[in-house]
């Protein structure tokens, strides 16, 4: 149970029944972690909108699985467990390499990147990710230039960065409300890129 109130989309009047219709996956599911915003719903439109905009975004350049990654990532050093299930089950999608997307997951687990099957640029940015949830005093802009000098354009970094954050704000969101990942259906997204109106859940 959640430590606040939240309404069910049953219970919904019909200003919050119509948010949530725009963010809903099958036999209209809604992730707790929307639910967790149905108080103050215009909270809840804020958040899909930054998500949706961050990390399902026709505009964006970076393989959308390794954003995956990256928000598994920033997810495990927050430890919310919540958004590492729905997130991997996401990358593993997306992969779609059962036994890759287990050896990021190990990696991951054990807090060792290294270890992990991803090129030096993708490290690199992992530990980027890791400066801005951990250590965020010591991020200095030689972290930047080894991002440029691995291969990465100004614009793809801006991405990078903004998946960082976006999940830190979501790992907040779950582990100071109580959100747990009952009743949800794992690895749902907002998966049409092309429309940025789309939050449909599939």
């Amino acid at each position: 149970m959640p430590w606040i109130e939240t309404v069910a989309y049953e219970d919904a009047n019909a200003k919050l029944k119509a948010l949530y219709d725009r963010i809903k996956g099958p036999d209209n599911n809604v992730d707790n972690i929307m639910m967790m915003h149905s108080l103050r719903p215009h909270t809840m439109e804020g958040h899909m909108a930054i998500y949706k905009y961050v990390l399902h975004h026709r505009d964006n350049t970076v393989e959308k699985w390794f954003l995956e990654t990256l928000g598994v990532w920033v997810s495990a050093l927050n430890n919310c467990e919540y958004c590492v299930n729905h997130h991997f089950a996401g990358l593993k999608r997306l992969l779609n390499d059962d036994k890759r997307a287990a050896q990021i997951k190990a990696a991951i687990d054990s807090n060792n990147i290294e270890s992990a099957p991803l090129n030096d640029r993708q490290k690199t940015a992992m530990e980027y990710a890791r400066q801005l949830t951990h250590n965020l005093s010591s991020v200095l802009e030689d972290i930047i230039e080894k991002m440029r000098a691995a291969g990465y354009s100004d614009g793809e970094i801006l991405e990078i960065n903004q998946v960082s954050a976006y999940f830190n704000y979501a790992n907040r969101t779950v582990l100071g409300l109580g959100c747990s990942t009952e009743g949800d259906i794992l690895g749902l997204s907002p998966n049409n890129n092309n429309d940025p109106n789309d939050w449909g859940h599939a």
